[in-house]
């Protein structure tokens, strides 16, 4: 190089900067962030969406790096659903696209759904099949015929397990929504988005909700989450963004997410 030239930054060079920054803020050893896919987690590019004559979304661009933990926050009918179902690529979006780990909603749904998890309001409990059968029924639907020991590792972990035998419609409102919590400890998920995951938990659930965001994170995963209840979520989301009639209104907010414990 001649002297006084100056070195210029790789192509690469400032998204990869910017991801060790999210990283130890993150609390993440650099070690992990190098064995770590470089593509945004989330990128959503003009994202629109309309129901009849109405625009949930309109024009909605964003990034969610690996190791974010992002709550979506808005008023009821602000698109923070819709957002989420087209990145889930549960909706094709009218306008614009999405792209999760560099795999676009639009061209390649089926490799988005292999590494996205989705718990919304309904928990997809069936209610005649044990909690067992639901996440041995779960696991064949998505291909994967879990083994005994997986499976009661999973119902362990979200505190059902002398719930194991019981039949769905004996089950609170609490305890099915640790059954779709205990799919997500099934599956390799990269990307999980959860709409208000703390309704209907005790205190016991919500930790167990947390823990499960801070594993994610701790692997260079990445969450979307769309809460009114920021004080819980407050110990593991790294920062906030809010959408007001389907547009992101205002800079995000960075939070200090406190480690479990």
């Amino acid at each position: 190089m001649c002297r006084g030239a100056v070195a210029l930054p790789s192509p690469g060079a400032t998204a990869v900067s910017a991801q060790r920054r999210t990283f130890l803020s993150a609390g993440i050893p650099l070690t992990s962030a190098a064995r770590v896919d470089l593509s945004p987690a989330v990128e959503c590019l003009g994202l629109a969406h309309r129901f009849g004559v109405k625009w949930a979304l309109r024009g909605v661009s964003m990034k969610v790096e690996p190791g974010e933990i992002v709550a979506l926050v808005g008023r009821n009918g602000s698109g923070k659903s819709t957002l989420m179902r087209a990145i889930a690529t549960a909706l094709s979006p009218t306008r614009g696209t999405a792209r999760v780990y560099a795999h676009d909603v639009r061209s390649d749904p089926g490799a988005v759904r292999e590494i996205t998890a989705m718990i919304g309001h309904a928990t997809g409990v069936y209610e005649d099949l044990t909690v067992s059968e639901n996440l041995r029924f779960a696991c064949r639907m998505a291909g994967d015929h879990a083994d005994a020991g997986r499976i009661r590792a999973a119902i362990e972990r979200v505190g059902l397990g002398h719930e194991a035998n019981e039949r769905g419609r004996h089950l609170s409102a609490g305890q099915q929504r640790r059954i779709a919590l205990a799919r997500v400890f099934l599956r390799p998920v990269r990307l999980l988005l959860l709409d208000e995951p703390y309704t209907s938990f005790d205190e016991e659930g919500v930790a167990r909700v947390n823990d499960l965001l801070g594993e994610l994170r701790a692997r260079g995963g990445a969450a979307i989450v769309i809460t009114h209840d920021l004080e819980r979520a407050r110990r593991v989301v790294t920062r906030t963004v809010r959408i007001d009639a389907g547009v992101l209104v205002d800079a995000p907010t960075v939070m200090k997410a406190v480690a479990h414990g």
